[in-house]
């Protein structure tokens, strides 16, 4: 008699993530596909948190209650392991959860973030220090227990899947090691399966059981895997998505290929509407809306241009438009190509010289922080730069300004400083 046992059929990855993705469509409108494909391999991705060096977090946001976020969260807390749901909870409380009985860590599903960290939340640095140090694995927390004179200082681990979902945005810190999922209201022709507790919350833990065998089976080949990263995810973006990217190729089928899309998609887009620097909203709009190829211009013409922008901020900063001081302390926070703060400079205009900005100083900071310059076309909407008269929308030179080859020269308007 043979002693040999028949070994189990290898679990089909592809199949498994197909099978999560379709009951995450029955339950979820999501903004986009990518969102799905990033959904899914992060719900897998829980399940192998110690064959990846970080975990990315991942944010549903949207700027108005009843867009589907928390639904999102109902979705995911059937699918990963030891959920965790949460809305009001302490950093101290969370960190303790996360270094409680070993090998039942949590995912903590945080909902109603922007109560914490919202515009008109106190904010909860703590809870911030948390949420950064438990997206690297080894990280810990150091605090002092005891009393009195006996302390000691204990470490709490702090790595651990975090999702996220709130109105508006996030911390900087947070944003950045986070897959970004904005949400919308559905429209009248988008509909799902309404969510019945009792039903699929069954349902999707006979998905996340079988998550977990799938993980084990392939826990070796993920933890000695390098994913290729897309062309220009590099730096934490490349943080964010390897988990996810190793997951998709420990699946196989279409999943490494669709992983990459989602990848370029999602990075590309929560750097366009990244509304949590307005740093870097402040050099885009001086790239793409107000030099747009001259070489220089004066500061009251910069300012000119931003404030007649009507979908920018520049109007309205906490009650007060946009200053000649206030531009030249953001600006200043960023380097030229010789490593020197961007400051104003004396530009010649005519027998003037006012104070400004050269687009050579911008220049490295634009191709540092900037997402992708958008492409020219002859239908773009109107730009903020003044315009000459019958409404053509060009950039115009000033008076004694030189530009650069392609522009052509068009008369400033009288009385433009």
């Amino acid at each position: 008699m043979s002693d040999h046992k028949p070994q189990a059929a290898p679990i089909d990855g592809a199949g498994l993530l197909d099978e999560v993705e379709a009951f995450h469509r029955r339950f979820n409108i999501f903004p986009r596909e990518a969102a799905y494909v990033a959904v899914t391999l992060w719900d897998a991705h829980a399940h192998l948190l110690d064959a990846f060096d970080a975990t990315p977090r991942i944010a549903f946001l949207s700027p108005e209650p009843g867009s589907g976020k928390s639904r999102a969260l109902d979705v995911i807390e059937t699918l990963v392991p030891n959920s965790m749901a949460a809305v009001d909870a302490s950093q101290s409380a969370l960190f303790r959860s996360v270094a409680g009985i070993e090998g039942e860590r949590p995912t903590i599903l945080f909902d109603e973030i922007d109560t914490i960290f919202g515009p008109k939340a106190a904010g909860d640095e703590n809870l911030r220090k948390f949420l950064n140090a438990g997206h690297t694995r080894g990280r810990k927390m150091y605090r002092c227990v005891g009393d009195g004179a006996n302390q000691t200082v204990e470490g709490f681990p702090a790595y651990c899947a975090v999702a996220l979902a709130g109105l508006g945005s996030l911390p900087d810190t947070v944003f950045t090691r986070s897959v970004i999922i904005r949400m919308r209201k559905k429209a009248p022709n988008e509909k799902c399966e309404p969510w019945r507790e009792r039903i699929h919350k069954k349902q999707g833990h006979a998905l996340r059981d079988r998550l977990f065998a799938w993980a084990e089976s392939v826990r070796k080949q993920v933890t000695g895997s390098w994913p290729t990263m897309p062309d220009g995810i590099t730096d934490r973006p490349a943080d964010v998505w390897e988990p996810l990217l190793s997951v998709a190729e420990a699946a196989g089928g279409d999943w490494p290929e669709r992983a990459r899309d989602a990848c370029l998609e999602l990075v590309t887009a929560a750097k366009e509407n990244d509304a949590s620097s307005l740093g870097i909203r402040l050099l885009t709009d001086l790239r793409d809306h107000v030099f747009r190829g001259q070489e220089r211009m004066p500061t009251a013409t910069i300012l000119e241009c931003l404030l007649r922008m009507d979908d920018a901020p520049w109007a309205d900063l906490d009650g007060k438009p946009l200053t000649s001081r206030v531009l030249s302390q953001m600006l200043g926070q960023y380097v030229t190509a010789a490593n020197k703060p961007i400051k104003p400079r004396g530009i010649r205009v005519g027998s003037a010289t006012p104070k400004g900005y050269y687009a050579d100083d911008l220049a490295d900071a634009w191709a540092r922080y900037c997402p992708p310059h958008p492409q020219k076309s002859a239908t773009a909407a109107t730009s903020a730069t003044p315009q000459v008269s019958g409404g053509e929308s060009v950039a115009e030179p000033l008076p004694g300004i030189r530009h650069t080859p392609h522009q052509t020269a068009t008369p400033q308007p009288a009385g433009v400083a």
